[in-house]
Formats: structure tokens, sequence, C-alpha cells
């Protein structure tokens, strides 16, 4: 309890020492505070988690404002136009978040496992040394799946993002019927890259959910 109250202070921290460019520094810090780098990482693979969970409800809300100018019907064409330019800036901005997130990562197991690597060669007893090795070898394994999944999930973003932002340029400066009916027939094509970005996004999620349980130790 006391560990995870102390990664609340991680952000705070890491603006008052990143800023002078010492990663080394900062997370010596944090283990003064009794925060490790293991629980770092654990702290960002879960943030990490939850930005590819909001991004991929964004993206399914900025399909849906798509399907609805498709499918316009009446009322004020002008207004869904906006709404779906709205849902789609969302995007961008929750795809933009998803990579910080990820990159934050990638730093933090960096430092990790060169350190647990270096600390193995200190241990004098060659059966140790050897379990040591082999559980480093299972986590940095684990750890290597998980990372090429967040970034396979985050490379299917940009285009499905493209493909909006063709569409709200289309229907910026054509806002009629005739644009309208182009856009439908692009839609089943925008549906099946989302439905497949969101079958990545999920497969990262539960892969993270999966190894933050393999770093989890009793309370």
């Amino acid at each position: 309890m006391f560990r995870r109250t102390l990664l609340f202070l991680v952000p705070a921290l890491a603006s008052g020492l990143l800023g002078v460019g010492c990663q080394t520094a900062y997370y010596n810090t944090l283990e003064r505070f009794g925060v490790y780098k293991r629980d770092v990482l654990a702290d960002r693979i879960e943030k990490a988690a939850t930005s590819q969970a909001e991004a991929k409800e964004q993206i399914l809300t900025t399909l849906a404002a798509f399907q609805a100018v498709t499918g316009f019907e009446g009322g004020d064409l002008a207004e869904a136009y906006e709404r779906l330019n709205d849902e789609y800036e969302r995007s961008v901005r929750a795809a933009r978040e998803v990579s910080s997130r990820i990159e934050s990562v990638e730093s933090v197991s960096e430092a990790l496992f060169e350190e647990w690597g270096e600390e193995v060669k200190e241990i004098s007893d060659v059966s140790l040394r050897r379990r040591s090795e082999d559980l480093r070898r299972d986590s940095l394994r684990r750890y290597d799946d998980l990372i090429a999944t967040m970034h396979s999930a985050e490379a299917k973003l940009a285009p499905v993002l493209t493909a909006f932002n063709d569409r709200v340029l289309l229907l910026k400066h054509n806002l009629n019927a005739e644009a309208i009916r182009s856009l439908d027939e692009d839609y089943p094509e925008i549906e099946a890259r989302v439905e497949d970005l969101i079958a990545d996004m999920q497969k990262a999620i539960d892969e993270a959910d999966a190894y933050l349980k393999s770093l989890e130790t009793p309370e």
C-alpha cells in the first residue's frame, strides 16, 4: 500500500529531475523513497494500457460520427460535420498519448533490465546466479512480446487517422449530397480498418494485464 502511494509522487519527481536530463538521479531518488524501477515499470505499463483503452473507445466514437455523416438523412449537415471533425481531433490527441506512454515504458524498461543484468553478475553463488539469469531472460522475453504488440497496435493508428482526415478534409470543402454518397461507399473499408486496429489494441491491453500480473508480489 505504501509503495503504491509513493507511485503518485512519480510525475512530480520526474518534472523536477528529468528537466535537467538526469535519468540516473531520477531513479535513485525514487529508490530512496522505496519506489524501484520494477514499480515504475508496472505503473507505466498500466498507464500505457489505459491510454490504449481510451484511444480504442475514441476511435470507435469517431467511426460512429463518420457513419452518422455517411448515413445523413436530414437535419443540420454542418453540425454533423463539426461533430466528426471534433471526434477526429480527439482521436489524434489520444493517439499521441498512446505513443507517449509507450515511450515512457521503454525508457524505464531499458534502465531496469540493464541494472538487473549488472546485478546478476554480482551474485557469487553459481546456482543463484543462473536462477536470476533465467528469471531475467524470461521477464525480458515477455516484456519484448508486450512492447512489440503495443507498437503493432500503435502503427495501425496512423493509417486509420489518415483515412479519417482525408474524408474530414473532403467534407470541409464539399458539404453536399454528392460528397456524402462518395463517403458512403468508403464506409466498409474504413470500418474494416478500424476493426483490425481495435483487435490489435485489445490484444495489447490484454498482454499488458497479463504482464502486470506476472510482476505482482504479495502485499
